[in-house]
């Protein structure tokens, strides 16, 4: 029997949690427009927002359209005061 090659590809992305007034956590994938879900707690948060990542990319392979790759980011933490 001949072995067949499974190719799999492997996609990072920054994901930002917040915590919301009401209890649990909004998703946002910055790099994934429109990307946004919600978790009662931060697991939920973390596994939905692997779902949901995976779902977008099936969307954008379906299309035939480019999948977004993060090259890498430049991120801080900016404090003003007035």
């Amino acid at each position: 029997m001949k072995k067949q090659r499974i190719f799999t590809k492997e996609y990072s992305y920054t994901v930002i949690y917040e915590p919301v007034k009401e209890g649990g956590f909004q998703v946002t994938v910055p790099l994934l427009s429109g990307l946004v879900t919600y978790g009662r707690n931060f697991e939920e948060a973390r596994k939905v927002a692997r779902e949901a990542i995976q779902c977008y990319i099936e969307g954008l392979l379906k299309e035939r359209e480019r999948v977004p790759k993060e090259i890498g980011i430049l991120q801080e933490k900016m404090t003003v005061s007035f």
